[in-house]
């Protein structure tokens, strides 16, 4: 087999042909020369008689797959750079890109200058010779659902942690699935098939901390009849979640600065160390870098934990994943009570997807929960939902002062559910929400409302009888 390869050039396989074009395009407007093929066969047996610096390859295509080509591509140049590209993005996906030896994940749509970027730093790589990471067994499934971008970077995190037994402080806000990462971390680790033991620093009272985590000697303190392993040795060799880091009280900090600097512990009323070899994952829905400040965290301790972040977004900042989220749930709800699954009115759906949710995705979950016991129909109406989701907050809120944001809102979540000709709906419902307001300031007087809409009396009349809002006028 020949190896004649040319500086700066990089195959591209993807059977969407509008794919290969935008890539090659840009690509080649940044010097780099380009081959495409609709299909990972092609590139393969291409790859017998010649190869590239990268190769860019989508996941789904006909005949072999991304991820089949990426461990055929690690077995024949296990020292090049392969981008993986997919629309259908998960945890599963980028993972096994990663573990498979993907030098970077990439979901669509992808933005053309990061794809650009990314495929400079994939021929730098290659110019270093480095050699990418072997191919690990297929992972198992998991029960983390996103596609919207904040969750790709998460799972992207996770995919590049696989291989690492690293330190990870996750930051979130209660409800949005910290302990949920912290288990891919760990089932994705080369820890898998140790223990992960997690514990609730908030759910714990102080006095009774340093026992939970450290264990305690026969005799230690009232009520110790029998020596006790703590949640360190219990998670000997595996991992240890700490959720609400922030909680834990001075003393305990200092203990566990210790523990994480010199490797073993003591007992409570113990004398012989015990020495452990612990992965921590911490999380938090609180700001670190602010108790520190205050003094209520220890500083040394905080870089300790924030060797790596993960941000885990709240369930508004990620609204295009509420429908599967509920889907996935009321699957999961209907088979814990041996029901049939619930499903959403498309009306009932486009609403949830406005709600806040404050309580982040634990409060979505509830509340499929609660819908799959009190919903007498299988098919969801809005009224059937719990009424503190019925209720609209009262009083002047920001809604008035923020329809932008609204309006923002409601035509993501339109694209969002398939739906188009969206300004032949909107503009319409704008303008006469407009006129009914100005109409209804100047106890309808059409001249002074056409003044204060900043039209002429003709256009407001011409527009009123478009859109058949009828009334008479009092000018």
């Amino acid at each position: 087999m020949t190896s004649s390869t040319t500086d700066n050039a990089v195959w591209i396989a993807d059977d969407d042909r509008s794919i290969r074009w935008v890539l090659e395009k840009a690509l080649n407007q940044a010097g780099i020369v380009t081959r495409s093929f609709e299909s990972g066969d092609a590139l393969l047996s291409q790859l017998e008689h010649d190869a590239p610096d990268a190769i860019i390859s989508d996941i789904r295509m006909p005949g072999i797959d991304g991820l089949k080509l990426l461990s055929r591509i690690s077995e024949i140049h296990p020292g090049l750079p392969v981008i993986i590209t997919t629309a259908h993005s998960d945890l599963d996906s980028a993972v096994a890109s990663y573990q498979g030896g993907a030098f970077e994940y990439l979901p669509k749509p992808f933005d053309v200058d990061e794809a650009v970027a990314t495929t400079q730093r994939a021929l730098q790589h290659a110019n270093k010779n480095k050699t990418v990471m072997p191919e690990e067994p297929p992972m198992e499934t998991t029960e983390i659902i996103g596609e919207a971008p904040a969750m790709q970077e998460v799972f992207r995190a996770i995919g590049r942690l696989s291989q690492s037994n690293i330190t990870v402080l996750i930051n979130g806000e209660s409800g949005t699935g910290k302990e949920l990462v912290a288990q891919a971390l760990h089932r994705h680790s080369p820890r898998a098939a140790k223990p992960f033991i997690a514990l609730n620093m908030a759910a714990i009272p102080k006095d009774l901390m340093e026992s939970e985590l450290f264990g305690h000697e026969k005799g230690a303190f009232t009520g110790a009849s029998a020596q006790r392993r703590g949640r360190f040795e219990q998670a000997n060799g595996g991992t240890l979640f700490l959720d609400e880091i922030g909680d834990m009280p001075p003393d305990t900090q200092t203990r566990l600065l210790r523990v994480l600097a010199d490797g073993e512990f003591y007992r409570v009323g113990g004398h012989t160390p015990v020495k452990v070899d612990v992965r921590i994952i911490a999380a938090t829905h609180q700001n670190l870098e602010k108790l520190v400040q205050n003094n209520t965290f220890r500083e040394d301790l905080f870089h300790r934990l924030n060797v790596i972040r993960i941000h885990l977004p709240k369930l508004a900042e990620r609204r295009e994943d509420i429908p599967r989220l509920m889907q996935h749930f009321f699957t999961k709800a209907g088979n814990e009570l041996d029901v049939e699954p619930k499903r959403l009115r498309s009306e009932t759906e486009e609403y949830l997807c406005q709600l806040d949710w404050p309580g982040n995705v634990r409060q979505l979950e509830n509340t499929c929960r609660w819908l799959t016991v009190m919903a007498s129909g299988r098919e969801i109406h809005i009224d059937d939902l719990p009424p503190e989701l019925l209720e609209r907050p009262s009083g002047d809120a920001a809604p008035a002062s923020n329809w932008q944001d609204n309006l923002r809102r409601w035509a993501d979540q339109e694209l969002m559910l398939g739906k188009d000709k969206l300004l032949d709906r909107a503009v319409p419902q704008f303008e006469q929400i407009m006129i009914e307001a100005a109409l209804k300031y100047t106890h309808g007087r059409r001249r002074d409302a056409a003044n204060l809409l900043g039209w002429g009396r003709n256009t407001l009349t011409r527009k009123i009888k478009e859109l058949g809002m009828g009334g008479e006028d009092e000018d």
